[in-house]
């Protein structure tokens, strides 16, 4: 049976199967390469974190397997002035262990989320203020009108404020913090249709279906085991030998070895996500370098000659076997706001490389230190072994950091202080829109009114923060597509980033088992229905 006709079968499954009822007791095992950072919901803003928190914590908006956003805890909501939103709030939920959901729960976590140790707190930060009308009614103000607010609340979860507060876990979870002491870290209590029973960090996490739940699901599982698998070929080999029901991501390599197994096989698709490369361009001098007194990367020529030296397609070809898409700006096709013209990628050419480094100062390169996770993306660490490998063929030597995502984000993150010179990120935006992107990546950074919190390398470009507003609340399409345009344009043209490649969905599944796949690569239990 060929890939392509082996694929297309899952698919098919997938859709034959998605309006199963839920029937007898099922157990789900599956693996990533990385365990999730925290159980606490503001600790990590990653999608793999989130999306597993999603089973057991819930938001006042959700997205649902074709990312269509749907209502969650909140059941409708109202914009009748521009700064100004009306909740109204689902009323019967409880939480794990029985506790009412009420506005007082929305408002608690709404300013959790704000404290120090939240990596959620650009999402919390465009309320302004939150007020309760009554148990279920919230009146919010934003401080400039948001046209895709309740988009980005679909990750911003609710905790129970009683619970909290009888545990002491009155703020976030840093991700730079070791230190297991806040409660929130290890042990969970929303209001999502699971329910963690069992947590050991970097081992195994166990999860039973919660009876109480609000609504009824498609699902049949009634216990999930996760386990961290590193190794890609073990995750295979865990799921061709039946330990496994579904493994990603799935090395692009090993396709062709699932499609060959009996019984499972690849999962894969487009991916909203792009993986790109950021450089240190506020400090003086880096943190990492052989270059002291002053920051090679200040410099557009610098940047632009990184840019030049990366052969994208080579990468593509290497290292993604053809299945990635090389990418131009920060945002990938699947994105509201993408305009194909603007996203064509840097040209490769090495020798305007060398012309442009001696042209700046360094003719025969420099060194630099690079980040890099190896457990968070596909093929990660390979990519910046590939693009340290380029580098060195201009002049420029990489040192290259590669570690697990856990001591990775801890490190360059703003919690960690953006400890880092070079560094390789992917990011989806959770708002499916633009805009997202723009005020998360490309705003310069200010920690005051939580933008660009995840700019690590502290681009900055005054017409762009100015744009970034006007986005957030311009209203008509074409107004808006023009800024939009003119934002990436401008980071494109000041090199501000050298963004890589949209990465595909890759996963292996079991045959017979229904995985819908979403875009932003969030694995949602409510849709995982097991075979009878």
């Amino acid at each position: 049976m060929t890939l392509m006709r082996k694929s297309l079968l899952v698919a098919a499954a997938i859709g034959a199967l998605a309006i199963a009822a839920p029937s007898q007791a099922q157990t789900f095992k599956y693996a990533f390469q990385g365990d999730m950072g925290s159980l606490d919901p503001y600790s990590l803003n990653e999608t793999f974190t989130l999306g597993f928190q999603g089973n057991f914590y819930e938001a006042l908006t959700a997205y649902d397997e074709n990312l269509k956003l749907i209502p969650a805890l909140a059941t409708s909501w109202e914009n009748p002035e521009p700064n100004k939103w009306i909740f109204h709030l689902r009323e019967g939920v409880k939480f794990h262990n029985g506790n009412d959901f009420t506005a007082d729960d929305v408002i608690f976590s709404w300013e959790r989320a704000q404290t120090d140790g939240s990596d959620l707190r650009g999402r919390a930060g465009q309320i302004a203020s939150m007020t309760k009308v009554d148990d279920y009614t919230i009146e919010a103000t934003t401080g400039q009108p948001n046209a895709v607010l309740m988009q980005d609340l679909t990750f911003l979860y609710i905790m129970d404020k009683e619970w909290s507060e009888e545990h002491d876990t009155l703020e976030a979870t840093s991700p730079s913090d070791t230190n297991t002491n806040n409660y929130a870290n290890l042990n969970e209590n929303g209001t999502g249709p699971f329910m963690v029973v069992e947590r050991q960090p970097d081992v195994k996490t166990k999860l039973v279906r919660f009876d109480g739940y609000w609504k009824d699901i498609k699902s049949n599982v009634k216990e999930v085991e996760f386990t961290p698998i590193t190794q890609a070929s073990t995750r295979v080999a865990a799921l061709i030998s039946g330990e496994m029901d579904l493994v990603y991501p799935v090395a692009v390599q090993d396709w062709k070895r699932l499609d060959e197994a009996e019984g499972v096989a690849p999962l894969t698709g487009p991916e909203a996500r792009t993986i790109f490369l950021g450089m240190d361009q506020e400090r003086d001098e880096l943190l990492y370098s052989n270059i002291k007194g002053k920051n090679p990367f200040k410099d557009q020529k610098v940047r632009a000659a990184f840019a030049h030296a990366i052969n994208l397609d080579a990468i593509k070809k290497k290292i993604m076997r053809g299945s990635s898409t090389p990418a131009g700006i920060l945002i990938a096709p699947q994105i509201n706001g993408f305009n194909a013209e603007i996203a064509k990628p840097y040209s490769y050419d090495p020798k305007l490389s060398k012309k442009l480094l001696e042209e700046a100062g360094y003719p025969d390169g420099f060194e630099v230190g690079m980040d890099c996770p190896n457990d968070r993306y596909v093929n990660d660490e390979k990519v910046c072994q590939a693009v340290a490998s380029m580098l060195a063929k201009v002049g420029v030597k990489v040192d290259l950091n590669a570690q697990p995502k856990s001591k990775y984000f801890a490190k360059i993150l703003a919690t960690g202080g953006f400890d880092t010179s070079f560094y390789l990120l992917g990011w989806t935006p959770g708002s499916i829109d633009a805009h997202n992107a723009i005020l998360n990546l490309m705003h310069s950074v200010d920690k005051d009114a939580q933008k660009g919190m995840f700019n690590l390398g502290h681009y900055s470009n005054a017409r762009v923060d100015e744009l970034t507003d006007e986005i957030g609340k311009e209203t008509d399409p074409a107004t808006r597509q023009a800024m939009i345009d003119e934002a990436f344009q401008i980071v494109k043209d000041e090199v501000g980033y050298l963004p890589l490649h949209q990465q595909p969905l890759s996963w292996g599944v079991r045959e017979g088992v229904t995985v819908p796949q979403r875009a932003d690569n969030v694995l949602d239990f409510r849709n995982v229905v097991l075979p009878e």
